[in-house]
C-alpha cells in the first residue's frame, strides 16, 4: 500500500508570513479622461488655414463635457506642458500654432522619425500588414484620382504616415511622433490640393509601398525621408495662406 504524499501548495498559493499585495490598474481619474477627451479634440480641429485663432472657454467645455472646473483646470493645465494650448489671463485658453520655422523643424524631425520607422518596417513588418498600406490606395486610379477626391484621399494620405510608425510596434517612436503629427497633419492637409501635388503624393506612397515590400532597407528609409523633407520645403517656399 502507498503511502500518501505530503499535499503541496501550488506556488501561487504557498501562504507567506508576509502580506503580499499585488498592483492593479487603477480606473482612469476625471482629470485624465478630461485631459484625452481635450487632447483628441484638439487634435481633430483644423487650426491652419484660418486666419483667426482658436479659443478655448473653460466654462463652456465643463458644460459640454458635464465635469465640474476642477478636472477641467487640471487637464488644462497639462495641455499646456505639452504646449498645446496657453492660458492667457482675463481672455481664456488659446490653441497654440506653430510659427512657420518651427512649422519646417517639426516637419524635419518627422521625416527623420518616419524614415527610422520606415527602416524598421522593412525590416520586421509583415507581409499582411505592408498589403494594408496598399490598400490604403487601392481606390484611387485613372477614373478616381486623388486631385479629385482631396477629403478622400487626405484621409488616406495621413492614415499611410501614422501607419508606418504603427507597424514598427515602437511606443517610443508612436510617442515621440504624436504630438508633432497634431501639426504636421494640419498642414498636410492643407496643403495636399495644391499645385496638383496629390498626384505626386500617391506615387511617393506607392514607391514607398514597393521598396517595403522588396525589403529594399535603405530605399524604403531614403524614400520616406525625402517624402517628408519634400513638405518642409514647400512650406519654406509657399506658406502664403498658411497661418503660423
Amino acid at each position: 500500500m502507498k503511502t500518501p504524499s505530503r499535499k503541496r501548495w501550488p506556488v501561487a498559493e504557498q501562504l507567506t508570513s508576509e502580506l503580499v499585495l499585488r498592483p492593479f490598474a487603477p480606473e482612469p481619474t476625471f482629470k485624465t479622461k478630461v485631459y484625452e477627451t481635450l487632447r483628441q479634440a484638439i487634435i481633430n480641429m483644423e487650426i491652419y488655414g484660418k486666419e483667426e485663432e482658436t479659443w478655448l472657454d473653460e466654462r463652456q467645455l465643463s458644460e459640454k463635457l458635464a465635469v465640474s472646473r476642477t478636472p477641467i483646470r487640471e487637464a488644462i493645465a497639462m495641455l499646456e506642458q505639452q504646449g498645446f494650448v496657453r492660458t492667457v489671463p482675463r481672455r481664456g485658453i488659446i490653441v497654440l500654432r506653430k510659427t512657420k520655422r518651427e512649422m519646417i523643424e517639426m516637419i524635419q524631425a518627422w521625416a527623420a522619425l518616419e524614415a527610422m520607422a520606415a527602416r524598421l518596417v522593412a525590416l520586421n513588418a509583415g507581409d499582411a500588414a505592408l498589403a494594408e498600406l496598399r490598400e490604403l490606395f487601392n481606390s484611387f486610379h485613372e477614373s478616381h484620382r486623388p486631385a479629385d477626391h482631396l477629403s478622400e484621399y487626405s484621409t488616406a494620405n495621413i492614415r499611410f504616415h501614422q501607419r508606418i510608425i504603427e507597424l514598427t510596434g515602437s511606443n517610443v517612436l508612436r510617442e515621440m511622433t504624436e504630438n508633432i503629427l497634431v501639426h504636421v497633419r494640419g498642414i498636410r492637409q492643407l496643403t495636399i490640393g495644391r499645385d496638383d501635388r496629390a498626384s505626386q503624393s500617391i506615387k511617393d506612397h506607392l514607391a514607398i509601398i514597393e521598396a517595403l515590400e522588396a525589403r529594399d532597407v535603405e530605399r524604403a528609409e531614403r524614400l520616406c525621408r525625402d517624402h517628408t523633407l519634400g513638405l518642409a520645403d514647400y512650406v519654406e517656399a509657399h506658406s502664403e495662406g498658411i497661418f503660423l
